[in-house]
């Protein structure tokens, strides 16, 4: 796991202040204006700089689902290593894990890694074995117990080590009331809380694509990242949320939809959910094996998705501002301050088959446009205040611009495995070399435009608001 607009000469900019309740209009040939809403004076998340992150997770050859052996010769590589946590103890007729964690030979493979000098980020104790678990259960006060014996074994076998290990748990899925307590148990002995995704269902369910085009789906989500971080923020603890493990669909996801384009639509929206937040770094299951790999199993060619995490990485930063969109439900908004820039980068995410939309900006904050003189030399600034939508001049000296990055699917084919970008196949060349992912370059005066079934990042350099003047 782990990896400001300026006036010029006589031209001038204008400001149109917006009443929230009639920000859109739907048009008769198909399309919407709406608004997109962001609070740029404080940011409500922030993200660790690895946020993307991979898990390179192993089954034999012969792992088989619904008749299908996806994971080949998937390979093997861990950063942080996962321990089992069931050793030593004892399960009972009702699934319940009994006695405590036998950490014995964990011990010595951790002290096995420290001879050799290999270097783990961290140890993970156990695999779904919280709240109901998954065939099997530990109790939260027990695993409690068992991750400070952990800790005391990373503790000594590195004692004589600079760079500790993190200690990493529990690793399964959430459940509020068993999440809470442990926490509140394990102040002075966990990192970082982990927990696991699969909120689609199973792989071999004939309604994955009706369901990841869902906002209500993918809204349901929402109260995990949200009650683990109200769990964590009212708790002495100092430990951080991760989501350890995240395929969508369990047993190895679904060929042409967890590996194709249309999986995008539910792999961003996690992201940036998750970064609402305050989850500091989010796994996606796998970089390679099953069929919700980011790479190809056979050919490791990148799937659509490792495009939508590259440009995730490349484009957003760590501040995550509050954003909403009043026009269509079917659109999935989210902000950040930008990571090439002390601008902000917008995601928006069409989930309609047939709606365009175009999108206007609001801002609710102190807010800087700037725009450089031709000499480059010198600059005016000018600063909004409430809630406004930005217009730039229409004539012939407006060159302030955005970046935008269109995806698309090849052929408008939701299962294709084949990503547009503003229109361009991404494909890696014969030396395997990624392409550029080259923007378009649009004037700042326009609405942007969000086509049926589309994801679009947009870099705006030149916004500057509070909550992005200093970045960790």
């Amino acid at each position: 796991m782990g990896f400001q607009i300026w006036p010029m000469g006589s031209f001038c900019f204008w400001v149109c202040f917006v009443v929230l309740s009639s920000a859109s209009s739907q048009a008769a040939d198909g399309t919407v204006e709406g608004t997109v809403f962001i609070d740029g004076k404080a940011a409500i998340g922030r993200i660790d700089e690895d946020f993307i992150c991979a898990t390179l997770d192993w089954w034999p050859p012969e792992k088989c689902d619904y008749g299908t052996c996806s994971w080949g010769l998937a390979g093997l590589l861990n950063l942080i290593f996962g321990l089992n946590a069931l050793a030593g103890r004892t399960i009972d007729s009702n699934g319940e894990a009994v006695g405590a964690w036998n950490y014995t030979n964990a011990e010595s493979f951790i002290r096995y890694t420290v001879k050799k000098n290999y270097t783990i980020h961290g140890w993970e104790l156990g695999n779904e074995l919280c709240g109901s678990g998954v065939g099997t259960r530990v109790s939260a006060d027990q695993y409690a117990v068992d991750t400070a014996a952990l800790q005391s074994v990373v503790e000594n076998v590195y004692k004589n080590v600079d760079l500790k290990p993190l200690i990493f748990a529990p690793g399964g899925f959430y459940d509020s009331d068993w999440f809470k307590e442990y926490v509140n148990k394990t102040i002075k002995s966990v990192d970082v809380v982990t927990h696991h995704i699969y909120n689609l269902g199973p792989g071999v369910d004939d309604h994955l694509v009706e369901k990841i085009l869902d906002p209500s789906v993918l809204e349901g989500e929402s109260g995990t990242f949200s009650g683990l971080h109200n769990i964590i923020k009212s708790s002495p603890t100092s430990a951080i949320a991760w989501v350890g493990e995240a395929g969508g669909a369990y047993n190895s996801g679904h060929n042409l939809v967890t590996n194709a384009f249309v999986f995008s639509f539910w792999y961003l929206d996690q992201l940036a959910m998750a970064s609402k937040y305050d989850t500091k770094t989010y796994c996606r299951q796998s970089l390679v094996g099953g069929n919700y790999g980011l790479l190809n199993t056979t050919n490791f060619e990148p799937n659509p998705d490792y495009y939508s995490a590259l440009l995730w990485h490349r484009l957003m930063g760590r501040n995550v501002l509050l954003t909403s969109f009043t026009g269509t439900e079917k659109i999935r908004s989210y902000t950040h301050c930008a990571k090439q820039s002390k601008g902000i980068t917008l995601l928006l995410i069409n989930l309609d088959n047939s709606t365009t939309v175009h999108a206007k900006l609001a801002f609710n904050s102190t807010m800087t446009l700037r725009r450089k003189h031709r000499s480059r030399t010198s600059h005016h600034k000018h600063k909004v205040h409430k809630t406004t939508i930005i217009k730039l001049p229409k004539g012939t000296d407006a060159k302030i611009t955005r970046e935008e990055y269109h995806l698309t699917a090849k052929y408008g084919n939701l299962q294709s495995q084949t990503m547009l970008l503003n229109g361009n196949v991404l494909s890696v060349n014969s030396s395997g070399i990624i392409p550029a992912l080259e923007p378009l370059h649009v004037i700042s005066a326009k609405p942007i435009t969000v086509a049926p079934l589309s994801i679009v990042f947009v870099h705006m350099p030149d916004v500057s608001v509070p909550a992005c003047k200093v970045q960790p």
